[in-house]
């Protein structure tokens, strides 16, 4: 079975750090790229980080550049999410995701595989 395992998230003050997780199993890892997502309640879903499996290469929201910082694992098929100075503005529901296309990627829309949401709180 396919699954992407967020985990992770959690209560944190405005300007500290925490890293939410994202193992991967049950497709070929290496071939897809990666990326963070976030849901804020009342708010649309947003691209947070995107990973390109082809070179490595990091996509940052504007919002979150500087500050997020996004890898991974492949031997250990893990996608790691650094964030640093938090904010409460980055209180939300944070998603990974996989897909072939690194194009149309960040848009979010039928991406190949979903995970499941871990929550991160960030209390001002």
């Amino acid at each position: 079975d396919v699954q992407l395992q967020a985990s992770g998230g959690g209560l944190v003050q405005a300007g500290g750090s925490l890293r939410v997780s994202c193992a991967a199993s049950g497709f070929n890892f290496d071939g897809h790229n990666i990326a963070w997502f976030r849901q804020a309640p009342g708010k649309e879903r947003e691209v947070v980080s995107c990973f390109n499996s082809g070179d490595d290469s990091t996509y940052y929201a504007d919002s979150v550049k500087g500050r997020f910082t996004i890898s991974r694992d492949v031997a250990k098929k893990m996608v790691y999410l650094q964030m640093n100075t938090l904010k409460a503005e980055d209180t939300a529901v944070y998603y990974c995701a996989a897909d072939r296309d690194i194009a149309t990627m960040p848009m979010g829309k039928y991406l190949d595989h979903w995970g499941q949401g871990t929550q991160v709180t960030v209390s001002s």
